[in-house]
C-alpha cells in the first residue's frame, strides 16, 4: 500500500511539473493559430486553426533565408566540432604523452571564458581578416566555443570505456586511429548523439555572435531575424508567435529524432565491466 501511495504521489508531482512546463508552449501555439487582429497575449483556445499566420510570418519575415543560413551554420559547426572533438578527446583521455593533462585543462579553460569578454576583440580580429558579414564569422567562433565542451564531454566517455576493450583492439592489430573510429566511436553513439544535439541547440540559438559579426541581412540567422521581425511587428502577437514556432521547430525535430540516444548518453556511460 505504501509503495502504491508513493508511486501515486510521484506521478502526481511529475504531472504537475509537466503541466507547468507545457503551459507556455500551449500559450504560444494558441496565439500562433489565433487571429492576427487579436492583441490578447494570454492563453485562450483559438477559434480555428489559422495556418495562414505561418505563411504570412514566413513571407514577411524572410525566414526562408534566415533558416537556410542557420541550417548551414549549425550543420557546419556540429560537423567540425564533432570531427575535432573526437580525436582530441581520445588523445586526452586514452593516450599518454607529456603535457596531456595540461592540454586537456587548456580546453576546459575555454568553458570558463564568458562570450561577452571575447566578442569585441574577436570582432576586430575577424574584421582584420575581412571575415565579418560572412558565414565564417559565425562558424569559426562558435566551433571554437563548442570545441571546449566537445573535448570535455567525449573525454569523459573515453575514460569510462573498459581498458580491456582498447587492449583487445590493439591485440587485433588496430592502430590508435583505427581503435578510435572503428571501435570507440560506434560504441559511443549515445555520447556522440548527445554532443550533436547540445551543440546544434547552442549554435541554433546563438544571438550575440550573430548580432555583432553580421550586419548584412543576407547572412542573418533565425534568432537575429526574429529580433528584427519583432521590432517591426511588435503589436502583431499572432505573427510573432507563428515566427517563434517556425524557428523552434528544427530544434524540436532534431531532439525528437535523437531523443533516445540523447537520453541514453545523458544517463548512461559506456560499456561497464
Amino acid at each position: 500500500m505504501t509503495g502504491r501511495l508513493e508511486r501515486t504521489v510521484t506521478y502526481g508531482i511529475l504531472l504537475l511539473f509537466a503541466a507547468l512546463s507545457l503551459t507556455p508552449v500551449a500559450g504560444i501555439l494558441s496565439t500562433a493559430f489565433g487571429r492576427q487582429s487579436s492583441l490578447d497575449t494570454g492563453f485562450s483556445l483559438p477559434d480555428g486553426l489559422n495556418w495562414a499566420n505561418f505563411a504570412d510570418a514566413w513571407t514577411r519575415g524572410h525566414f526562408g533565408t534566415y533558416l537556410s543560413n542557420s541550417v548551414l551554420v549549425a550543420v557546419a559547426v556540429v560537423l567540425v566540432t564533432s570531427l575535432l572533438s573526437l580525436p582530441a578527446a581520445y588523445a586526452c583521455g586514452v593516450m599518454r604523452f607529456p603535457g596531456s593533462g595540461l592540454l586537456f585543462y587548456t580546453f576546459v579553460l575555454g568553458l570558463t571564458l564568458p562570450q561577452e569578454a571575447l566578442v569585441v576583440p574577436l570582432y576586430f580580429d575577424l574584421r582584420y581578416w575581412q571575415l565579418t558579414d560572412t558565414y565564417w564569422a559565425l562558424i569559426l567562433p562558435q566551433t571554437a566555443q563548442s570545441l571546449a565542451f566537445g573535448v570535455f564531454w567525449m573525454r569523459s566517455y573515453f575514460r569510462s570505456v573498459p581498458a580491456s576493450v582498447i587492449e583487445a583492439a590493439r591485440l587485433d592489430g588496430a592502430s590508435s586511429w583505427g581503435t578510435l573510429w572503428r571501435v570507440l566511436v560506434p560504441m559511443g553513439r549515445p555520447a556522440v548523439s548527445t554532443l550533436v544535439v547540445i551543440v546544434f541547440m547552442w549554435t541554433w540559438n546563438e544571438f550575440l555572435m550573430a548580432l555583432v559579426m553580421v550586419s548584412d541581412e543576407a547572412h542573418r540567422t533565425v534568432p537575429l531575424g526574429l529580433a528584427f521581425f519583432q521590432g517591426q511587428h511588435s503589436s502583431e502577437t499572432a505573427l510573432l508567435a507563428a515566427a517563434s514556432v517556425l524557428i523552434a521547430l528544427p530544434v524540436v525535430i532534431v531532439y525528437v529524432v535523437l531523443q533516445r540516444r540523447f537520453i541514453e548518453g545523458m544517463l548512461t556511460g559506456a560499456v561497464k565491466e
